[in-house]
């Protein structure tokens, strides 16, 4: 198992990136947040996929990223690249915050995904995540609800659901539903 890459990045694909250690060059199927990483030398956290047909490289940003993947795979019909997928979107505490909100809409977004898969991407998960300590912890019912409420408003106005997220995580948690929209808008103005 190749868990870890270091070397030079001398190409860059449209879905990963070639890393040259030492010589030898590893097609990695990549996150966007490893795609950025500059030209020189880098370090990759890898998740090997192992097929009759193939030998398969998925490289992450951070040990959280690919642990978020490694704990995708384990979910009923979620494979590599829809795993890739759900972690490419997000940063992985934004996912398990969705996922201890049981906010399957946040999944259902997300292009190869839908309602059964996100429902049971939620159920698989929520008890799997004490790796992620306190991040979970922090989501109680009320607060997803509004959240949800907040986040649904957005969206009825034509924002995406990312975008939607983003801005209401800069707005105070503590404010009314209707407050937390109006500052948002006005950020986003």
């Amino acid at each position: 198992m190749i868990a870890r890459l270091r070397g030079r990045v001398v190409a860059k694909t449209l879905n990963g990136i070639v890393v040259d250690v030492n010589g030898v060059g590893y097609l990695v199927h990549a996150t966007p947040s490893v795609q950025r990483l500059g030209d020189g030398e880098i370090v990759v956290e890898t998740h090997t996929v192992v097929r009759e047909d193939a030998l398969q490289l998925f490289g992450f940003a951070s040990a959280a990223e690919r642990e978020l993947f490694e704990l995708l795979l384990g979910v009923s019909g979620v494979g590599p690249k829809v795993a890739l997928a759900i972690v490419s979107g997000s940063s992985p505490s934004e996912l398990v915050r969705a996922i201890s909100r049981e906010d399957t809409a946040r999944f259902e977004a997300i292009p190869g995904i839908g309602r059964k898969t996100a429902q049971r991407v939620v159920m698989e998960l929520k008890e799997k995540l004490v790796v992620f300590g306190d991040v979970a912890a922090d989501a109680d019912a009320s607060a997803a609800s509004n959240d949800r409420t907040a986040r649904d408003a957005l969206v009825g106005l034509g924002w995406t659901l990312v975008d939607a997220e983003r801005a209401l995580a800069e707005v105070d948690e503590e404010l009314p539903v209707e407050e937390r929209v109006r500052q948002a808008l006005r950020r986003a103005a």
